[in-house]
């Protein structure tokens, strides 16, 4: 049975920013500027629906959302949420079972696939893969462990207290990297948080002969 956030939907936001202050808001709204205008934009995991406030801050309008999240009170939060005029799809079920179109311009994982273990990760990395258009940039964010101890201490303690509350299924993080690698993914960006304990990257799909690594929306701002 996947993760489920919806017992802890009234209280995710402050938690996060309790542990981490704003690295882990700062870490998913970094790269949003690589977003075109007009483009059509997959949204995965997107818990209370912020992000949705964020992305209306730099496209008031013009986008097409689709905006999975399988909790129902964090589909709920996120229905309230300042759009703009961007026009939102939402579908309240796991990814795996919604049946998306393969039309995105960019795909949005925000500390998605830490709720995985390796097995599952690639099928479901599979599954949101082949809703990308050739050239689209998907943009994931999630935890890493580059040795530092305590980082470790951290994330044992978020697991176990997700996989109580939630039924995080994994125990350890799973190798995020290597299934995008494995997809024909390589990074054009990336930036960390927190320690370096947070990453958020910019992937678009490695095309041999041909140099992909300029993201047409231009350079970050900021």
């Amino acid at each position: 049975m996947p993760a489920n956030y919806d017992n802890s939907a009234s209280f995710y936001d402050r938690l996060s920013r309790l542990v981490f202050g704003r690295a882990l808001v700062n870490a998913q709204v970094y790269f949003l500027p690589f977003i075109p205008k007009n483009s059509n934009v997959l949204i995965v995991g997107g818990g209370t629906g912020w992000i949705l406030e964020e992305i209306a801050k730099i496209h008031p309008a013009g986008l097409q959302i689709t905006y999975v999240e399988i909790s129902a009170n964090m589909m709920a939060l996120s229905r309230k949420r300042n759009t703009g005029s961007n026009q939102v799809n939402y579908i309240n079920m796991a990814v795996e079972q919604a049946k998306l179109p393969q039309q995105f311009d960019v795909v949005i994982t925000p500390f998605l696939f830490d709720n995985f273990n390796e097995v599952n990760l690639s099928v479901i990395l599979r599954h949101i893969h082949q809703t990308l258009k050739p050239g689209g940039i998907w943009l994931n964010t999630d935890f890493q462990l580059t040795g530092k101890w305590w980082q470790a201490v951290i994330l044992k303690s978020m697991l176990l207290f997700f996989k109580v509350v939630c039924r995080v299924e994994s125990w350890r993080l799973p190798d995020v990297a290597k299934q995008f690698n494995t997809n024909g993914y390589k990074v054009v960006d990336e930036k960390t948080f927190f320690g370096e304990f947070v990453v958020t990257r910019a992937y678009k799909m490695h095309v041999i002969g041909n140099d992909n690594t300029a993201i047409s929306a231009g350079k970050r701002i900021g």
